[in-house]
């Protein structure tokens, strides 16, 4: 089979597309004949060493994939050969070919694509654990989300609008910010030209949001900490901006609010029964409409630099996605 392989810690650039040995499942995995595989952020990160999981060498990047089932091992019940599955991989999708653990993998919607599909695991996957289990939302609440046009942030905004929230989108154009008030958002922010902070307490009377959505990190972190509301709860999702930021914790003291940690992939793999039940809840969204995944660009296979160039630059709206065949 064909993979794109990471031999050493890199660029893009650095990885290469080539010929390797087919997988083979071991007893709790399945293969998958890969049709289409999402691009993420944290792929961006894997293949330079930055990121919490790293595979040995050499490896292929991409973390959820969509395509048929090719093999089953002998502990699999839930699976069969033949069935249209999607997942979350952690890494290897970037591939003809991909093992995982069957735990992992679900049936597809009949209502989804394979380019879809490729592209809802982990985004969809992240933002209904964050807002759920860890946020809490509840309907009549103010939703904030940044990064809001990425795909973690876009479908934030979805989620945040069916779970019946009031959904202010923050991003750094306007372009991005059309993106994201077409996907349902309340109330627009570009914090690229205002504070974010003062934009908050203006649209919320002072008051500041329930939940805080961040993916992104940096400065943003650092005020929308101080835009929170009373017992409101700031999601950590991710550092897109680079930045690792330090929280005041004496903040948490006078806003009574909480700092969350949104690890979807520990989530999945500790409590796959609420997990499950989460996707269920989202491919009924899905089918009713409420959900419509932004698949922005496709590349081939031999175009994988480009797929993640657009991803680091942090140019993308909603999914980029990789076709396998």
């Amino acid at each position: 089979m064909k993979a794109v392989l990471c031999k050493a810690y890199g660029p893009a650039s650095s990885l290469v597309l080539e010929e390797t040995t087919d997988p083979v499942a071991k007893k709790n995995e399945v293969v998958i004949d890969i049709h289409a595989a999402g691009v993420n952020f944290p792929d961006t990160l894997i293949i330079e060493g930055k990121y919490q999981v790293k595979p040995p060498f050499p490896f292929s990047p991409g973390g959820e994939a969509a395509g048929v089932v090719a093999s089953v091992g002998e502990s699999v019940k839930h699976l069969k050969v033949g069935d249209r599955v999607m997942g979350l991989t952690g890494f290897g999708s970037f591939a003809e070919k991909v093992a995982t653990d069957a735990m992992r993998v679900l049936p597809m919607p009949d209502d989804m694509d394979y380019v879809t599909a490729a592209g809802f695991s982990m985004t969809y996957g992240t933002s209904m654990h964050a807002l759920k289990q860890r946020g809490e939302l509840k309907p009549g609440e103010t939703l904030l989300v940044l990064g809001a046009s990425g795909g973690v942030g876009l479908a934030a905004v979805e989620i945040g609008k069916a779970m019946g929230a009031r959904v202010i989108a923050a991003a750094s154009s306007a372009e991005k910010l059309e993106v994201a008030k077409a996907a349902g958002a309340d109330e627009l922010i570009n914090y690229s030209e205002v504070s974010l902070k003062d934009a908050v307490k203006e649209l919320t009377n002072g008051q500041g949001a329930d939940v805080i959505y961040d993916p992104v990190g940096g400065d943003l972190f650092d005020q929308a900490v101080r835009s929170i509301n009373w017992k409101g709860r700031l999601l950590v999702v991710g550092f897109a901006s680079g930045r690792i930021p330090e929280f005041p914790i004496n903040l948490a003291l006078l806003k009574g609010s909480s700092i969350v940690g949104v690890f979807w992939g520990a989530f999945a793999a500790r409590e796959p029964q609420a997990n499950l039940e989460n996707f269920q809840q989202l491919f009924a969204w899905h089918s009713e409409g409420k959900l419509k995944p932004l698949v922005s660009q496709t590349f081939e296979l031999n175009e994988y630099e480009a797929a993640l160039d657009i991803l680091s630059s942090r140019k993308a709206v909603g999914k980029v996605v990789v076709k396998t065949r």
